[in-house]
């Protein structure tokens, strides 16, 4: 289960920190998505289903480093849609480092070899790859034949150039505990760390019959785990996240940890669930209405249990309780016996259907937006036109 030393000591750091100012909410990992343009088609996926105007809309550097410094969180994951799309991502991830973020480049690999010279090694620079299992499994989770020997080929020509590359895999119910074990025992040979989520059931995902819910996540990955004793898995997670998913720990989700900020702003409550946005941080933080939601309080939350809602809660519970971490880190996951007691939803109130609603209200101001710009650019012209002396162009007059 090992996490970079250096990495590990900057963000424990960070955490004493903000336990010390009393801090009761506070980010972890900024979840920056600068487009949500993407070159696949995942069946399980729920970010990419927008009309052009949007998946052609980008953030610029500016915006992406000013929102790093906005939310102050030591880390910064780069998903997307495909964060290699975007034209100026090498100078993105350049003032991230230079700002001393911990990076994380979340790519499918499609395009990562002809795009390694935009990027330098750094300890603050780590590819993530995603790979949700061997070349079967994975490309028929991608829809695409060939995308799981690509991204192999791509993970191996950074690693040889120097960068750090890890994998992220996200786990449905199709997919046996043996299996999994098979693709972690991969990822040893290939040498890579691995981040490992069960998948969130987006509400307008292509497929929505293999999404998990708790009992069988919990069941599943300690089916895993079992498979792992002795082994040298190299998770990229904390021991009490991973404890949590075998279900020996009792966890409430905490969004706030990992925020995130998108070409809409900045998206209420958190980067699985769109449900309102705001244009700052403070507004997210202070106005959105956190109590109500999670797993017991929300429907849509009933099954989460997707390390961006969970992964801070095992974080603050490692800083709150360092013994309970450091035994389980000793001890290992427990994968028999009973489980911690399961949330209770009796009491969650019904999901509320505003995708599509938010994604209407988002077009019409992006579309009103480019309106005043062109408004603004010719007004410019006109003005420059007239400062030099030069007469404004005649406006064309159809024939009577």
């Amino acid at each position: 289960m090992a996490i970079p030393f250096f990495k590990e000591i900057k963000i424990g750091s960070y955490l004493v920190k903000q336990k010390l100012l009393g801090r009761k909410r506070y980010p972890l990992v900024l979840m920056l998505e600068p487009l949500f343009r993407c070159n696949l088609a995942c069946a399980g996926c729920g970010k990419i289903d927008y009309p052009d105007a949007i998946l052609n809309r980008r953030m610029s550097p500016q915006e992406c480093w000013d929102a790093a410094e906005e939310c102050g969180a030591p880390m910064v994951a780069i998903p997307g849609g495909e964060p290699l799309i975007h034209k100026e991502i090498g100078e993105i991830v350049r003032g991230l480092v230079a700002r001393k973020k911990f990076v994380s480049l979340c790519t499918n690999a499609m395009l990562l070899e002809k795009k390694l010279d935009l990027f330098e090694p750094s300890p603050y620079l780590f590819f993530s790859v995603h790979l949700d299992g061997l070349r079967d499994h994975h490309d028929q989770s991608v829809c695409q034949t060939g995308v799981f020997d690509r991204a192999v080929s791509a993970i191996k020509a950074a690693k040889a150039r120097g960068f750090t590359v890890n994998v992220n895999a996200t786990i449905f119910d199709n997919y046996p505990a043996e299996e999994i074990a098979k693709f972690l025992d991969y990822t040893t040979e290939l040498g890579v760390g691995v981040s490992i989520s069960p998948g969130y059931a987006y509400e307008r995902a292509p497929d929505q019959e293999h999404f998990l819910n708790r009992k069988k996540t919990k069941e599943l990955f300690r089916g895993v785990f079992a498979r792992g004793k002795g082994k040298k898995w190299n998770f990229m997670h904390s021991s009490l996240f991973l404890d949590f998913l075998a279900g020996n720990q009792n966890f409430h989700c905490e969004p706030w940890g990992m925020p995130a900020r998108n070409i809409f702003g900045w998206q209420k409550p958190c980067y699985l669930l769109g449900e309102g946005y705001t244009k700052t941080f403070k507004e997210l933080m202070d106005t959105t209405d956190w109590d109500s939601y999670g797993t017991g309080k929300y429907e849509k939350c009933a099954n989460c249990m997707a390390h961006c809602g969970y992964e801070p809660t095992a974080a603050n519970a490692a800083i709150t309780n360092p013994l309970k971490a450091a035994w389980v880190a000793i001890r290992g996951i427990k994968t028999s016996g009973p489980m911690a007691p399961e949330i209770d939803l009796s009491k969650q109130r019904p999901a509320q259907y505003v995708f599509s609603s938010e994604v209407q209200k988002r077009l019409s101001e992006l579309r009103a937006d480019e309106a005043k710009e062109a408004e603004a650019k010719a007004a410019a012209k006109l003005a420059a036109q007239a400062a030099t002396g030069k007469p404004a162009p005649e406006k064309a007059t159809s024939a009577a």
